[in-house]
């Protein structure tokens, strides 16, 4: 499977496919300063062009709270491969929790790619068959 990319930064280290897992890093492509409370998209430098049928869900990597502590305030990101234009950078949307800097080339973030959703239909219905679980949340054992 081929992936088309475009840098944005010739500074940052090229992405590579990894030999183990399945995510592959993505670097903060701009040196940041941020503040407790604050909120920024950082750039991550690069645009893609994802097969047809793909999107990239992009997540923070294990160590980056603890090593910046900065969250993804999307839980996780969904780049679909119609964002694939010249201009449309991936960023990680941060929200730092204490002062912190993030210096360019520094592996913030990790991705891979998938399936997309096939079309659903949607069928309304009175009743499903199936059994209660015991609540939202819950696998029904107390």
């Amino acid at each position: 499977m081929r992936i088309l990319i475009k840098y944005h930064n010739s500074n940052i280290e090229k992405i590579k496919a990894i030999s183990k897992g399945d995510w592959i890093d993505l670097r903060a492509a701009e040196s940041v300063n941020m503040n407790a409370g604050e909120f920024k998209l950082i750039s991550l430098g690069v645009s893609m062009k994802l097969p047809e049928g793909y999107e990239a869900h992009i997540t923070p990597r294990s160590s980056t709270f603890k090593n910046w502590g900065i969250i993804q305030v999307n839980s996780m990101g969904i780049i679909d491969n119609s964002y694939s234009g010249n201009g449309d950078i991936w960023c990680f949307p941060a929200y730092a929790v204490r002062d912190t800097f993030i210096s360019e080339n520094d592996r913030i973030c990790q991705f891979r790619i998938m399936e997309s959703m096939p079309q659903v239909e949607f069928i309304e219905t009175d009743e499903l068959e199936d059994i209660d679980r015991g609540g939202f949340g819950s696998t029904g054992i107390q």
